[in-house]
């Protein structure tokens, strides 16, 4: 492999990092599955046993991936073989960088198909389609829609232009002046949405299910949740934080930046459920998990309550600003890595990696629409993969993500150099020891838990 300059674009403050980290972490999963996995599982105590799964296990790993991308300053393939050369390493170990990176486009293949459908629900809950519907109806929308290619192919695409748009115009210029104003707009009108639904739902209901402490339904299968949701919900493992580790400025403090970060990211999928659910509960509904909680279970409340057209399509909105930070985000190594290999223009990278996404992202829109010749019937430990999009769902949820960590996880604490990443951190000796032990020892034996719990073994 030829040696690529290393990269030259920095974030322009620790600010615009800490934007865009969030932004990028601050999903579709966030929305909805953590309150819903709260609530069903032990409240209070899930949310305990999550907070400190975020401490020892998301904080550290973060913090792993910002000293690997800030020290190799290339995209996370490149990064990880520079930063293994200089350790005195096999080059063998930029597999790391290599894994993360093709397990967040492999995500980014079906995630923007899913955030075509929140596109979608803007339009619909705009137009009044939700108004006076009953039950059925609305979840008769939801199939129509994702049983029909041509619909998700074309909010598919909006997504995805709106990504080329955005990364094209590089660090500065696309992602950062984004999120500048696309994170900020995205909480305020989450804040809203949860002062409203405080108002006109069963408030008191909500935090209950979310946040009364249970800890007879906090189970072992419970706690290995909390650890892989706090985990994955950083983004880590999929490339976005290496890469955005290289643009990060030396003089920044890497420690402070992940805790705001990590706090910033808490926070929004504690604001999700105080938007979410008081909805739900005032409205009569059952709490769902997955995209019938937000599809098919928020139409309906919102088909009947005062304003619902209008706070509805606001609830889209704000979803869709959700996804596409996240897409901006997980598309940036790919890119980056483009320019890099073959020495392309902006833009150009950014077209050859967005076509690439398109074409892969027909998998998921034919899985859901079920035609033929996407459909399986493979087995695996503890479930059977049904389609294209099944395999691609479990590919990188179940073996590449935690793959990826314990691969960070090793890196950080057995290949790099101490020297190196004592410099990297500049922190207290204290701290940097008790950040060593973690990535060490503690992460990757959670780490492998985790993995065994999501293929089935326990």
């Amino acid at each position: 492999m030829t040696v690529q300059k290393a990269i030259a674009s920095r974030w322009s403050s620790r600010m615009a990092f800490i934007l865009a980290s969030t932004a990028a972490a601050v999903g579709l999963g966030n929305i909805w599955k953590f309150p819903y996995i709260t609530g069903e599982n032990g409240g209070g105590a899930f949310v305990l046993v999550y907070l400190l799964c975020i401490a020892a296990i998301g904080i550290p790993i973060m913090m792993a991936e910002i000293i690997i991308g800030r020290r190799g300053r290339h995209s996370p393939g490149i990064a990880a073989r520079k930063v293994a050369l200089e350790s005195g390493r096999s080059s063998t170990w930029q597999l790391t960088g290599w894994v993360g990176m093709a397990t967040g486009f492999l995500v980014l293949s079906f995630y923007a198909v899913i955030a075509g459908w929140a596109a979608a629900y803007v339009y619909e809950a705009a137009s009044g389609h939700f108004v006076g519907q009953d039950v059925a109806t609305i979840k008769s929308m939801f199939g129509s829609l994702v049983s029909s290619p041509a619909r998700l192919t074309f909010w598919h695409a909006v997504i995805l232009i709106g990504v080329t748009l955005v990364v094209g115009k590089g660090l500065k210029d696309g992602l950062e002046r984004t999120v500048r104003w696309m994170l900020p707009i995205m909480v305020a009108l989450l804040v809203a949405i949860a002062i409203y639904a405080a108002m006109i739902g069963d408030f008191g209901a909500a935090l209950s299910f979310m946040f009364a402490p249970n800890f007879a339904d906090l189970t072992l299968n419970g706690v290995l949740l909390a650890l892989g949701h706090a985990f994955f919900s950083l983004g880590l493992a999929s490339g976005v934080v290496i890469m955005y580790g290289a643009y990060l400025p030396r003089e920044t403090s890497v420690v402070q930046t992940t805790l705001w970060v990590a706090m910033a990211d808490t926070v929004v999928a504690l604001l999700a459920g105080f938007a979410i659910f008081p909805i739900v509960f005032g409205s009569q509904l059952t709490p769902e998990a997955g995209p019938g909680l937000i599809f098919q279970t928020l139409p309906i409340a919102f088909s009947g309550m005062p304003g619902g057209v209008f706070v509805g399509t606001l609830f889209f909105v704000m979803l869709v600003i959700a996804a596409f930070t996240s897409a901006i985000a997980m598309i940036e190594s790919a890119v980056a890595f483009l320019q890099e290999k073959f020495d392309w223009g902006r833009w150009r990278a950014t077209i050859t990696a967005v076509l690439t996404l398109w074409l892969l992202g027909q998998l998921t829109i034919y899985s859901f629409a079920g035609a033929a010749w996407t459909q399986l019937d493979w087995r695996v430990p503890g479930k059977t993969l049904a389609s294209w999009f099944d395999v691609i769902d479990y590919a990188t949820g179940s073996i590449l993500l935690p793959l990826g960590g314990l691969l960070l996880a090793i890196f950080s604490g057995w290949v790099m150099t101490r020297s190196a990443s004592q410099d990297e951190l500049d922190t207290h000796p204290m701290i940097f020891r008790l950040w060593l032990w973690m990535v060490r020892w503690f992460a990757p034996v959670v780490i492998v838990i985790i993995f065994l719990q999501l293929i089935g073994v326990f």
